[in-house]
């Protein structure tokens, strides 16, 4: 039996958000497969702010998902359907995005277990930043703006955390991008100057 299965049964495709707090806590008390969800929820590619309990209770309110391999589940550009962020709990997705003046998208990276796709929109309703395609069949679990808005109510204190903790991963992926940004600057400045060097003056001189 898949962790899916094991974690969300036979009663995996309700709403979460709309089961009573006692019914929620109840699924998941007890659960390894929960503890294990919420394991990958705190990994160091997700939310590893997150404390077990406070992991286990977003886990409470995160819907089950399978995607076959070659779906796209997320979609550069999409600026309608962007209320969930998704949890990888088994399999391989590829995030690519679309560059200008390339008519192939360009591979950023392959995520498995453990990490996180779509919380940007999540925060801020904007149009996707990339696509998200199932390299293999993938199991996931996903926590939609509903649910949230349901922790918020339900759990202010870890919502908040929660909110914070994807906060900092947004900030840490901004850092990078802000330091390959410069590495690039400089290589592109390093390869003018050579440019430079290479061509002839005025006079004809090199």
């Amino acid at each position: 039996m898949s962790l899916f299965d094991r974690l969300f049964g036979a009663r995996g495709r309700e709403h979460p958000e709309s089961r009573l707090p006692a019914d929620r806590q109840a699924a998941v008390d007890g659960s390894s497969s929960a503890h294990e969800a919420a394991r990958l929820l705190r990994a160091p590619t997700a939310l590893m702010q997150l404390s077990e309990a406070e992991a286990l209770t977003v886990v409470g309110f995160m819907r089950p998902r399978r995607f076959r391999s070659g779906t796209t589940i997320i979609r550069q550009g999409e600026a309608t359907d962007t209320g969930y962020m998704v949890l990888v709990l088994e399999g391989e997705i590829t995030v690519e995005t679309l560059i200008a003046r390339r008519v192939n998208p360009v591979t950023v990276t392959v995520l498995g277990p453990g990490s996180l796709i779509g919380e940007m929109a999540l925060v801020d309703g904007g149009a996707r930043s990339a696509s998200c395609t199932a390299s293999t069949d993938v199991v996931c679990a996903v926590l939609t703006r509903d649910a949230l808005e349901a922790v918020t109510a339900e759990q202010p204190a870890t919502a908040a955390k929660l909110m914070t903790a994807v906060a900092q991963r947004l900030a840490e992926r901004l850092r990078d991008s802000g330091h390959k940004l410069k590495v690039y600057s400089q290589l592109v400045q390093t390869m003018q100057q050579e440019i430079d060097s290479l061509m002839p003056t005025p006079d004809g001189r090199r």
